[in-house]
């Protein structure tokens, strides 16, 4: 469904700041598979995403995404197929306009100043219910008066109203306090579990990333060091990760921006 090939970026080569992001970076990701990605700060998780996204090109090696080689295409032909949530829960969404016409612009049916009809309301009500939050009472009011999980459950239903073919979430709940992360993480999990998603998570959260899904990555120095799922998987401890991370890279963990439970 997705395959990474000898990926390689480095920024700003040739100068005092080089640094290489992606080494070499090789992963294949099936249909319906739900992946949580851990590392440290630097590692390359978000510059993975950037990669797949199309936010830069990479230097060499190749992304095919559904039997369609995606390697050079433009990020805003990538977003027709690619969701993607962020830390920040203001990025998702349109702050001055109303939940109605936010999900009216992510069902792609039309601008700023479009109407959705009636049906297209009661379909929007519908699925807003299932968020559990009664922000489908709330559909007339503007996205800039909602909680930072209210917006983050709203931009995460909007990236897949229209089921993408993969989605990418970039620590979607670091930002929100932990009762609120809790529930964008029970909805996130139903949501992909509902539409039958091909998601990639990058998570802070060593229990989240050993809980969540089926299979869980680990990277380092713009490589994945770590890959495991199954039977293997589902025997790991927090404690395990963090001794197989020291096995295989020679150091310790940095686990100032990790929760470890």
């Amino acid at each position: 469904m997705l395959k990474l090939s000898h990926i390689n970026k480095t920024f700003d080569r040739g100068t005092v700041n080089e640094k290489k992001v992606l080494d070499d970076l090789n992963l294949n990701v099936e249909d319906g598979e739900f992946i949580t990605i851990i590392g440290a700060n630097g590692a390359g998780k978000s510059t993975l995403f950037n990669a797949i996204a199309g936010s830069f090109y990479t230097d060499s090696g190749q992304i095919i995404l559904d039997d369609t080689d995606i390697t050079l295409m433009p990020e805003h032909k990538r977003a027709k197929v690619i969701g993607r949530l962020f830390q920040d829960p203001l990025r998702g969404t349109a702050a001055g306009m109303t939940i109605e016409e936010n999900l009216t612009l992510a069902a792609g049916k039309g601008g700023w100043l479009s109407l959705s009809d009636r049906e297209q309301r009661k379909s929007f009500s519908e699925t807003l219910s299932k968020l559990g939050m009664g922000l489908e009472d709330r559909m007339k009011q503007p996205v800039g008066l909602l909680s930072g999980g209210q917006r983050q459950a709203l931009t995460l239903l909007m990236a897949t109203i229209n089921p993408p073919k993969l989605l990418l979430l970039d620590e979607h709940t670091a930002a929100l306090d932990p009762a609120a992360a809790e529930k964008v993480l029970a909805i996130t999990e139903e949501t992909v579990k509902r539409e039958k998603l091909t998601c990639l998570m990058i998570t802070h959260n060593m229990k989240s990333a050993l809980e969540l899904g089926n299979r869980t990555l680990m990277m380092d120095g713009g490589r994945v060091i770590l890959d495991v799922s199954g039977e293997e998987r589902g025997k790991m401890t927090v404690q395990d990760l963090l001794d197989r991370f020291k096995d295989i890279s020679g150091k310790t963990l940095d686990t100032d921006r990790i929760l470890l439970s």
